[in-house]
């Protein structure tokens, strides 16, 4: 991402969320926009995964509280064009914007960090001058996704993930050449950037086109890795997924993706979750479901009901008399586990179950109950509110 990119995207207009928008407001904003562009929703669908790229990039920014510092200062700086410099005698500018992103004063002294305090914080690059040799470089961010069975998303569960991704050559130890020795970029001086007008009086930054942003050149290209200094590499890693996980949700872990160069952080591993289904129990947030059949009788009359939880002991629920199909009851604690460490519930739904085959003494007892309840209609009702309305 250069930094004309960082000023002029407007990421809360990506999100679709206000400026002023809270951290849940932006998580929730996110999770719903992912899930729609989402390329496993969207297969073959080019725009849609373009979509995706964006959506996540704005939340990467937006979601931390640092760079979501960083960018409302910049964008406020110059996003809108909200910095003009004065004109001098003459109508020339007498402002070197040279100083302030070098954070270097004029005879008056230093600014003490300057703009360039700001850039430097989100795109991992120091804010010096032409004097700046190579800086480190953060490892790229890597996402892989891990199917859990409904079970293992309630509980948590440890899984394997294997993973490939960009990692210092070990041929040429992340020089880029054979004989370890490249030299720095002349174009860039070894910052890796270089300087593009933009308009307006100052110029933004954008990788060095000769180096690829790296800030050195082999003179000798390793054969492995082309010269790049980089090779795919393939590890296996455990990864703890919390309990308590949705279907689609993505989780992200600090520091467990590429490793960094030159002393850099390594970047973030992100985790999308996929969910099996379970043939008997569903899942509403942190609580779970299940629909369970009892008989007419025990509907009528009431009764104690056994009921299945998830891996553990069944309870017993108690029936009232002239429970209606449909009624949803609650087992407390017995449902997923919440992120504070307890349970939701597990919410119970009544279905009154009919036989499709009666013996003759059950035929003649419900015969039986028709005629002694040959007095009621249950539409009755229903058909004096239609003649009403």
């Amino acid at each position: 991402m250069s930094t004309k990119d960082f000023i002029e995207k407007d990421y809360y207009k990506v999100l679709g969320v206000p400026k002023d928008a809270t951290e849940a407001e932006i998580k929730k904003a996110y999770r719903k926009l992912a899930r729609e562009f989402h390329p496993d929703a969207n297969k073959g669908n080019v725009r849609a995964e373009e979509r995706f790229k964006e959506i996540s990039e704005a939340n990467d920014v937006l979601g931390d509280p640092k760079k979501r510092k960083e960018y409302d200062e910049a964008r406020a700086l110059f996003g809108n064009g909200g910095f003009r410099p004065g004109p001098g005698a003459g109508g020339s500018f007498n402002f070197d914007l040279g100083d302030l992103f070098g954070g270097q004063g004029g005879a008056g002294g230093s600014f003490g960090g300057g703009i360039g305090d700001v850039f430097g914080g989100l795109f991992n690059r120091g804010g010096g001058g032409a004097g700046t040799r190579t800086q480190p470089r953060r490892g790229q961010d890597i996402e892989s996704e891990v199917t859990l069975s409904f079970m293992e998303a309630v509980d948590g569960a440890t899984v394997p993930l294997r993973m490939s991704s960009q990692s210092p050559c070990k041929a040429c130890s992340g020089t880029g050449d054979k004989n370890g020795t490249p030299r720095v970029c002349p174009t860039c001086v070894g910052t890796g950037q270089v300087a593009r007008g933009s308009g307006g009086g100052f110029s933004l930054t954008d990788p060095c086109p000769d180096c690829k942003g790296r800030g050195l050149i082999a003179e000798n290209p390793c054969e492995v890795c082309k010269g790049s200094g980089r090779a795919k590499s393939s590890r296996t890693m455990q990864v703890r997924i919390p309990a308590g996980v949705s279907d689609g949700q993505r989780i992200r872990l600090r520091g467990k993706g590429a490793p960094g160069e030159r002393g850099g952080p390594a970047g973030d591993l992100y985790v999308v979750v996929h969910v099996d289904q379970h043939p008997v129990f569903g899942r509403r947030d942190d609580n779970l479901t299940v629909t369970v059949p009892v008989t007419f009788a025990e509907a009528a009359l009431g009764a104690d009901i056994r009921v299945p939880t998830l891996g553990g002991t069944p309870v017993t629920l108690k029936l009232p008399p002239g429970t209606p199909n449909g009624r949803t009851m609650r087992a407390r604690g017995k449902g997923a586990v919440r992120k504070d460490g307890t349970r939701g519930d597990l919410l119970v739904t009544i279905e009154v179950s009919v036989p499709k085959d009666l013996s003759g003494k059950a035929r003649d007892a419900l015969e039986a109950y028709r005629e002694a309840t040959a007095g009621e209609d249950p539409r009755g009702e229903l058909f004096q509110a239609a003649k009403g309305a």
